[in-house]
């Protein structure tokens, strides 16, 4: 994975600690300096604030170190800057080793050596998964203080400097520590993990009072969690005065907190508990503020607790602090937050135990143009002239039926004095059902059958199932003409060949005037068929055939009246030529013709529905057979008019 990390800023960590090395001076990044413009994108500071390094012993401590007795949520507390947010997903982190480590590339490398001061060069560097690559992020030791104390992320011990470094990496990465003030939870686990975020609002799912679901979502959080995912909850503060309000439960308003455990507790004490096996859904939790918790049912000193054994606490690891971190039972997150984010780490290995996915990742872009042929900026499906000109992506569901998750990125901005903060557009997709053996991008509407939230979040996700065929993800701003790139991912069980549709209709090439050009375009649709022969029930499928070009649909098991609802997309070189429609029994050694319809595409029926008797394959005096189809056609002289 790491073999192709990008450096930021052309800065090559290796080359720039030697050159340090050899020249026995501490390394000052000219990219990220040690002045006001790091610290804010807009107005004035406010104490004075004195950069120190943390590296010498007369500055921020004595003995500084990476990390002190490992690294640990507890780590961490949230310094001025409002990043909860990243306090939280980094707590999230430090409970995952093979996550840090990748986050914090050869640490122990990085590690102050009190033995040999002569190898310390001030230099630090840091990866970052952003828009389809891991990033190598560069940064010196020098760190924003304020009366010689860190005034931003901070550890428990005062020696220990990986939080610190690790926020003023993503920092830079942002553009300055200001940026980092009211971001989004789901992006820093992204950065972290490469992974997928899922949102998921409690409130709107009523899971709080839906025990199925609930139970439900509990399984998927247990199977995220303990495949070393990141989630975290939070509680929406609707207005600016409800921030980081206090609950009389303890709990803070518009604060994201760490999940840091998800466990099926067992309740009861010795041999009856094992064999009565009575357990109950619990969370443990984290304030990034390192303390304030939680004071319900399950809270530190709470007499629930003595309902569960004392082995059971101890493999828990419950304690009686106020060091932020509590336990409370999933029915009584559902009641109190209001939303979770789960980060799935995706796993693509074809070594693994556990479920693989299938990843296609395509960069893209939302592009403006005079020609609407060119445009690539249409805006969502309520600009219904202009949405057609969006980005166009197809893949297939080649299972019976598919779990397909698909998540857009646009390229985060980053805040500059001169330009303030970067601002995410409104995005959002759209997925349509075409035809099974569509090429050229969609003209008009299809079957909508999934579409995404519109929101000016840095990703949009969407998870969904869907039958066997072809789809066409359009994805947009949600006003025209706005521009911005974008990422989108495609997950599914198997490979879904997605791919760009970039044309609109078949090009014309130096053997179109030989081998022709086509006239019309026509749409078959077959919907479905009644009558079949076979009175126990056909085994049938349907074949669409034109010019050597055909659709076959999925077999639809047990009936004499299938429903097919199969379509295909022809551009006729000779229109006179008839369209022919079979239906087919499968058997086991040989399919059997069950009938078939010849069909003419007059491009004056702009769309026409036929119920056609079944007739057998004679060319001189076809003879009915047993059943009718029913079959919807669009034709036009307009190659693009579907």
């Amino acid at each position: 994975m790491f073999s192709c990390v990008t450096s930021s800023e052309d800065q090559n960590y290796s080359a720039l600690k030697r050159a340090c090395l050899r020249k026995k001076v501490l390394f000052e990044d000219p990219t990220f300096p040690a002045t006001d413009d790091s610290l804010y994108y807009k107005g004035s500071p406010g104490p004075t604030v004195r950069w120190q390094a943390a590296s010498r012993r007369s500055d921020i401590c004595e003995d500084p170190r990476l990390f002190v007795d490992g690294i640990s949520s507890h780590d961490l507390h949230q310094g001025q800057v409002g990043n909860c947010w990243f306090v939280a997903a980094c707590s999230s982190l430090a409970s995952r080793e093979s996550l840090w480590q990748k986050v914090i590339p050869d640490w122990k490398e990085q590690e102050w050596d009190p033995e040999k001061p002569e190898s310390y060069a001030g230099i630090f560097h840091f990866h970052f998964w952003r828009f389809g690559e891991w990033v190598d992020v560069i940064i010196d030791d020098r760190l924003p203080t304020v009366n010689n104390q860190l005034i931003y992320c901070h550890s428990n011990s005062r020696n220990e400097f990986w939080c610190a470094l690790v926020e003023k990496a993503y920092a830079k990465l942002a553009g300055c520590y200001q940026a980092l003030d009211g971001g989004n939870t789901a992006d820093a686990l992204v950065d972290f993990t490469g992974g997928v975020s899922e949102p998921i609002d409690l409130t709107e799912g009523d899971f709080a009072h839906d025990e199925a679901k609930r139970n439900q979502l509990f399984e998927r959080i247990l199977k995220v969690h303990s495949r070393g995912g990141l989630i975290s909850a939070s509680i929406k503060a609707v207005t600016a005065a409800d921030m980081e309000t206090r609950l009389s439960c303890g709990l803070v308003k518009g604060h994201a907190y760490a999940i840091t455990d998800v466990r099926k507790v067992r309740l009861g004490h010795g041999l009856l508990a094992f064999f009565k096996s009575e357990k109950l859904d619990m969370i443990r939790l984290r304030n990034p503020w390192g303390e304030r918790e939680w004071n319900g049912p399950w809270s530190d000193t709470s007499e629930e607790w003595q309902k569960v054994s004392k082995s059971e606490r101890e493999k828990m690891g419950v304690t009686v602090q106020d060091d932020g971190e509590f336990w409370m039972t999933f029915e009584d997150l559902c009641r109190y937050f209001t939303d979770i984010i789960k980060c799935r780490l995706m796993n693509t290995s074809y070594l693994s135990i556990h479920k693989t996915w299938e990843e296609a990742r395509l960069h893209g872009a939302w592009t403006h143009h005079e020609d609407p042929r060119l445009n690539r900026s249409g805006g969502c499906i309520n600009h219904k002239d202009t949405f057609f000109q969006n980005p166009q992506y197809v893949f297939d569901v080649k299972k019976p039926e598919d779990e397909v998750l698909i998540c857009i990125q646009q390229r985060p901005k980053q805040s500059t004095r001169r330009g303030g903060k970067g601002e995410n557009l409104a995005i959002g997709f759209d997925i349509y059902k075409v035809e099974e053996n569509r090429q050229y991008r969609m003209h008009s509407l299809q079957p909508r059958v999934a579409s995404s939230i519109y929101i000016n979040s840095r990703s949009v996700f969407l998870r969904t199932d869907q039958p066997e065929g072809r789809y066409v993800i359009i994805p947009t701003t949600f006003e025209p003409g706005h521009t911005g790139d974008f990422l989108l991912r495609v997950f599914t069980d198997v490979p879904s060949n997605c791919r760009e549709l970039c044309l609109d209709e078949p090009p014309k090439t130096c053997w179109s005037s030989l081998c022709g050009y086509p006239q019309q375009v026509t749409q078959v649709h077959v919907l479905g068929a009644a009558g079949l022969k076979d009175s126990t029930g056909a085994n049938s499928y349907v074949i669409i055939k034109c010019e050597g070009d055909k659709v076959r649909s999925a077999v639809q098991k047990g009936t004499s009246n299938p429903e097919y609802n199969v379509r295909g997309v022809f551009y006729c070189k000779k229109p006179d030529q008839p369209i022919t429609v079979q239906i087919w029994n499968h058997r086991v050694l040989k399919d059997e013709f069950l009938g078939q319809v010849q069909l003419k595409a007059n491009p004056d029926e702009l769309q026409t529905l036929h119920t056609l008797h079944l007739q057998d394959r004679s060319s001189r005096q076809p003879n009915d057979l047993p059943g009718t189809v029913a079959v919807n056609v669009l034709s036009s002289t307009s190659l693009v008019a579907v």
